[in-house]
């Protein structure tokens, strides 16, 4: 079963990668997903130091805010309902 999900992990993450690399990209992008790296940092950060979710932990490592940094606050969601769904 895990087998399955790292499979369709892999999948989507080079799916994901496909898409952002065929759109055109404005100028600015890169200072726009610096800033949106730093916040998804920091607002990991606060949900695991700040006791609002309590029993979950959320690693800071680059594939977590990368995930909460391209897609927001459903990107938390995601982390969550993936650590739940491979640990469990």
């Amino acid at each position: 079963m895990k087998m399955f999900w790292l499979a369709l992990l892999v999948v989507s993450g080079l799916s994901l990668i496909v898409v952002l690399l065929r759109r055109n990209v404005p100028k600015g992008w890169l200072t726009r997903f610096g800033i949106h790296l730093v916040l998804a940092a920091l607002a990991l950060y606060a949900l695991n130091f700040s006791g609002w979710v309590t029993g979950w932990y959320v690693p800071l490592n680059p594939f977590t805010i990368g995930t909460v940094a391209l897609l927001g606050v459903p990107g938390i969601g995601l982390v969550l309902g993936l650590q739940w769904t491979l640990l469990a």
